[in-house]
């Protein structure tokens, strides 16, 4: 193929792409791996597992924020859930059995020297006594410091979560004078559920501030509706959006154009250049994927990922500094899961719970690293393709066979 479009010679829908979305160089070697090492916003992920955290029955650590570093210590915070009995779904929940992962639960923060041994430190912001907002559960938090002053942004549960029609709560903050507190709640929602029939009408979830533009870009994980087991079979549709304010504390107002990412089940951003760079994982049309937008709101796909991390809190030094020269991240925090039971049932698996984790990359003006650039045809090894989350359980082996019996034909061919 030639280097540059040709004009005249009529191109599959497939080679189309190539030249006017990827760039036909992208093509020039096998696995794409000369293409990635030329891609600035593409990296594989590497994990480590996380020193200084115990992981006792019934208790969860999950959706880290952003990494800070103040004073020379690293700080994170994250939900934490430590209750009597695991998750067991709405209908079987009480004062103490939770719904799912994130009920009952509060905001807990740790500290490193390293980035790898961490030491908890307790709570940060605790479940207020009912009927104070978040009463139920406080949950997905993120980190904002600004002008020497600290915002957690979080979701507060004010009902069981997925009863009376879904996973609701909106965001709220509380603020702080050190990373160590203590944190002063607002007690009022600062974004809250769109109109019915707006795109973030069931959700307001895993808000994430930035300064851009000289404002408080806060952005957020919507969803129009919520049918989760639906007789029409229909499941979360998730999108993502950013409210803007002068001030922490707000007022927000939703951007014009939102939802601005058509995909992903979490938020995960941070400065590039002079815009704003977005690891898209998981759900949608657009999943793993990174993406770029250089107003911070008209994203594009950047390049294809492949393991991103769940639930990505990355170290993002100049998340803050609203200075027009986005340098990237290198490493950052996520959770994964410890159990989930039957891959088959309910998200509240009764066995789910999940676990803080460490992650590495090179989404980084500043380093280096060929080997988190390459795609290496095979990665995975037999433990891979045969751990309990990809090789099929003895309910579903019996379902294949059966379905296959009843299936599968002759191979058919052309009469003559």
């Amino acid at each position: 193929m030639p280097a540059e479009k040709p004009p005249n010679r009529p191109l599959s829908a497939a080679m189309e792409r190539a030249y006017d979305f990827w760039g036909i160089e992208k093509l020039a070697s096998p696995h794409g791996a000369a293409q990635n090492d030329q891609m600035e916003l593409h990296s594989n992920f590497m994990f480590s597992p996380l020193s200084g955290l115990s992981y006792e029955n019934n208790t969860s650590r999950r959706d880290p924020s952003k990494v800070i570093k103040v004073d020379g210590t690293y700080y994170v915070w994250y939900t934490h859930r430590q209750t009597e009995a695991p998750p067991s779904g709405p209908e079987l929940a009480s004062d103490t059995v939770p719904s799912a992962d994130w009920d009952l639960a509060e905001i807990w923060y740790a500290t490193s020297t390293d980035g790898f041994t961490w030491e908890e430190q307790g709570v940060a912001v605790p479940r207020p006594p009912k009927p104070e907002y978040g009463w139920r559960s406080v949950t997905t938090t993120d980190i904002l410091v600004y002008k020497g002053k600290y915002y957690l942004y979080y979701q507060g549960f004010n009902a069981i979560p997925f009863t009376g029609g879904g996973d609701v709560a909106a965001v709220t903050v509380s603020e702080a004078d050190s990373p160590r507190g203590p944190w002063r709640p607002l007690g009022k929602v600062v974004v809250d559920f769109g109109a019915e029939d707006e795109w973030d009408a069931k959700a307001i979830h895993d808000p994430y501030p930035m300064v851009y533009k000289g404002k408080i870009y806060l952005y957020y994980k919507g969803q129009p509706v919520y049918s989760h087991g639906s007789d029409d079979g229909l499941e979360m549709v998730r999108a993502q959006g950013v409210a803007i304010a002068d001030h922490p504390l707000g007022p927000f107002t939703k951007h014009p154009l939102n939802p601005v990412i058509n995909s992903g089940h979490e938020t995960s951003l941070f400065p590039w250049k002079g815009g704003v760079a977005a690891i898209v994982s998981l759900d949608g049309p657009e999943k793993n994927t990174i993406q770029y937008a250089p107003d911070g709101v008209n994203f594009e796909i950047m390049s294809t990922i492949e393991m991103p991390p769940l639930a990505p809190g990355p170290f993002v030094a100049d998340a803050f500094a609203d200075n027009g020269d986005g340098r990237g991240i290198t490493w950052g925090l996520c959770h994964i899961p410890q159990a989930m039971g039957d891959s088959q049932g309910l998200k509240w698996a009764e066995d789910a719970h999940f676990t803080l984790a460490r992650f590495d990359c090179d989404l980084s003006l500043d380093v280096h690293r060929p080997a988190f650039k390459r795609t290496y045809p095979g990665r995975y090894d037999a433990e891979a393709y045969f751990s309990s989350r990809a090789k099929l359980s003895g309910n579903q082996l019996n379902q294949v066979k059966k379905e296959q019996r009843k299936i599968d034909r002759e191979t058919i061919m052309v009469a003559e």
